[in-house]
């Protein structure tokens, strides 16, 4: 079973994960600013090569969000999604102040993932913006 530990990976197996997992393409830029600045952060290595993560972001005390939620396509299908999500929350669980909001953005039907740990649907109450630079 490959091996969960909650650390952050480094800059350019984080921006080649993204990519072969379908998420969009980030600068190496931003990725050496963000990715040490993550509130919690995990990894996924199989022989020590990077084939799943994700991390929460933010304040860490009022907002928190989900997200790089990403396993290699040679992985999906096999609960790794399902673990980093677990690991993630039990940090969220066990660390964030109470009423913290904790948000993400779910892809296509990944919404169903995220379900299972509490996250609710806001539409049509409220409805998610982004701007992309």
């Amino acid at each position: 079973m490959p091996a969960l530990s909650l650390a952050t990976p480094a800059a350019e197996e984080y921006l080649a994960l993204r990519v072969a997992a379908g998420l969009s393409a980030m600068s190496a830029e931003g990725a050496a600013i963000g990715l040490p600045a993550s509130w919690c952060s995990v990894c996924v290595r199989e022989d020590g090569e990077l084939i799943g993560m994700g991390r929460v972001v933010g304040d860490g005390g009022l907002f928190l969000w989900v997200v790089d939620i990403a396993v290699a396509p040679a992985w999906q299908g096999q609960g790794l999604g399902r673990r980093i999500m677990r690991a993630l929350m039990d940090e969220v669980h066990a660390r964030a102040s109470a009423r913290t909001m904790v948000g993400l953005i779910a892809d296509g039907s990944a919404h169903r993932l995220y379900e299972q740990f509490g996250f609710r649907l806001v539409a049509p109450a409220a409805q998610g913006m982004l701007l992309r630079l």
